[in-house]
């Protein structure tokens, strides 16, 4: 059984180590490996997208079936392999195959939560929806053939059947009170104008027919083009615009004016079943915010000594508005905040062998986040490969430059690229002895967690040069303590949006435009953020552990590899992990 020490471990997930007799005349390790790839191959089927993510032939020339009967059938299914993965002898199977038993049951358990709690009726946030993830699909796959041109306009043509399955969903959660808040879908019909054009050159979906490999002869490439203009201007152009409208006159005009997940239909329970999910934990909403409140206190005293070490006449929140406000803190063009951003990226690469044994085998690069999503979004993120012969992207947001400070560059680019997601995800891509459950399955409080402690790595590699930049990697530690206390308590404890924003903006040096994104986030994405600061206090307790245990024999690039060595797991299987790397390491040394 794993034991945790700073966290209780999840009773529901735990389950499947009950040691019950496994079907008769198969090991346990092999009936667990069978029904993994069966689970593996079912998903695949329900997810054609994922498929082409994964280079699984057959499906390219598909769209999810997300109807009524199709999504009942699945969680059908998905129950019932719950049921086959609860028969299996969890104490016979080694250490690895009992995590990817549990985290394979952690898969299955947040798709039936999911459809328990009706989630797909909701299919958007503040920054992020369905139209908007459909612009990946000129990249999920290599055009070669003649054949993938041909299953992408079928895909295309799909578009339009599916945006109206969406919608579907939507009514049913206009009529049962279950949206979006209106006030984090303001102008939110605005990214979906990008992709309604007059000219179908001019749409994203039509970049792979503006070249073809030579073996394709013109007479083809003219057939395909004018079957691409078709498809575009008859149906996904009349999609989006149905989507346009029922935003602007429909669905925003009818959403919910309440901000808190606890008033929708069985919220308190969706928001606890949310809350275990992203933390891995069983803490409560008090219990989390509780120790936000703790943390802000503690980082506050910490940016405070800052000021002190400035001299600067005044308070800390005049030091903020400061911060906020002067133009010496800002970029002038998207470009110059691109190459500082690179700049400090390349930085952190050279030192990267200081902390780490083994590094990833793909590269990264920087880019802006897209115009048509950039004023909702949020300040960066890392984009992983949907291939493996594409790099993985350091995603930074050059809207409002005035609100995108250079002071919380460094911590915000070794969070999302390097020693942060980049690294991380790209090294558990590279366990080809994993199952692929293990290697497709991203636990927040793992990897974002991972994510905030590499801010905190910077420290170690010297990469906050000046008082300012550590004072915004204070303020970046602050924005996540500040989740706990803020998204607990919008959601569960009566908070008002305003009193939110009132909080982020007097406890961070975030601008006021990236707290009232992070907010929506917030309201839109429930119990998502608790896993930031929740998961890092978890890998600093380990690594103070293990300081303490190993003493002068802890080799700091020793633990981040064990850290790292499992892929993405829940906290108390980190625990078990990082508990037995010490024990490796005694024995070691005795």
């Amino acid at each position: 059984m794993f034991k945790l020490t700073l966290f209780r471990p999840l009773a529901a997930l735990v389950l499947c180590f009950a040691s019950i007799t496994a079907a008769a005349g198969q090991a346990p390790d092999k009936q667990l490996h069978s029904l993994l790839d069966t689970i593996w191959d079912y998903e695949i089927s329900t997810s054609p997208m994922m498929a082409s993510r994964e280079g699984v032939q057959g499906y390219d020339h598909l769209l999810a079936d997300i109807s009524p009967a199709a999504l009942a059938a699945q969680n059908q299914r998905w129950i019932g392999f719950a049921e086959q993965l609860a028969a299996i002898d969890a104490d016979a199977l080694s250490q690895e195959d009992r995590i990817s038993l549990l985290m394979q049951q952690y898969r299955l358990n947040n798709k039936i939560d999911q459809y328990r709690f009706n989630a797909h009726w909701v299919p958007l946030t503040s920054e992020y929806g369905f139209h908007s993830a459909m612009s990946s699909l000129p990249g999920s796959v290599i055009f070669k053939t003649e054949k993938d041109y041909q299953n992408y306009l079928s895909r295309l043509g799909a578009i339009s059947g599916y945006f109206d399955q969406q919608m579907a969903y939507m009514k049913k959660g206009l009529e049962a009170g279950y949206t979006q808040p209106k006030v984090v879908l303001q102008g939110f019909e605005d990214s979906v104008v990008p992709f309604i054009v007059e000219n179908p050159t001019e749409s994203q979906f039509f970049k792979p027919f503006t070249e073809f490999p030579s073996h394709i002869d013109a007479e083809k490439q003219d057939a395909l083009i004018k079957a691409a203009k078709s498809v575009i201007m008859t149906d996904v152009v009349p999609a989006y615009q149905r989507f346009y409208d029922f935003l602007k006159t429909e669905y925003i005009p009818g959403a919910r004016d309440d901000i808190a997940a606890k008033n929708w239909p069985d919220g308190e329970a969706y928001y606890q079943n949310r809350a275990r999910h992203y933390t891995t934990t069983d803490m409560t909403a008090k219990e989390i915010h509780e120790l936000g409140l703790s943390e802000v206190k503690r980082i506050r005293a910490e940016m405070q000594a800052i000021v002190d070490k400035l001299e600067y006449d005044g308070t800390i929140d005049e030091f903020i508005e400061f911060l906020r406000t002067d133009p010496q803190f800002y970029a002038s063009t998207p470009e110059a905040l691109l190459k500082e951003a690179s700049f400090i990226a390349k930085k952190m690469d050279a030192r990267l062998p200081q902390l780490f044994e083994l590094l990833p085998r793909i590269p990264y690069g920087v880019a802006p986040v897209p115009d048509s999503i950039a004023p909702k979004y949020t300040t960066g993120r890392y984009v992983h490969p949907s291939r493996d012969d594409q790099p993985g992207y350091y995603w930074v947001n050059t809207y409002a430059l005035d609100k995108r400070p250079l002071y919380a560059l460094p911590a915000l680019t070794l969070h999302e690229a390097v020693p942060g997601h980049h690294l991380q995800i790209s090294l558990a891509a590279e366990l080809d002895d994993l199952p692929k459950v293990r290697q497709d399955t991203y636990i927040s409080a793992f990897g974002e967690g991972w994510g905030l402690y590499s801010e905190y790595l910077g420290i170690e590699v010297g990469m906050y040069e000046d008082p300012y930049d550590d004072f915004g990697r204070l303020s970046y530690e602050m924005w996540r303590a500040c989740r706990l206390v803020v998204d607990t308590g919008m959601h569960m404890f009566g908070w008002s949006r305003d009193e939110a924003l009132d909080y982020m903006m007097t406890n961070t040096a975030l601008s006021e435009h990236n707290v009232r994104t992070e907010i929506d986030r917030y309201i839109s994405w429930p119990a998502q953020a608790l896993s930031y600061k929740i998961g890092e206090i978890k890998i600093k307790a380990l690594r103070k552990k293990a300081e303490e245990a190993l003493g002068p024999d802890f080799d700091i690039r020793k633990f981040h590899k064990a850290v790292l060595a499992h892929g993405s797991v829940p906290l108390f299987i980190l625990e078990e992990n990082i508990n037995q790397f010490i024990q490796s390491e005694l024995e070691k040394s005795a």
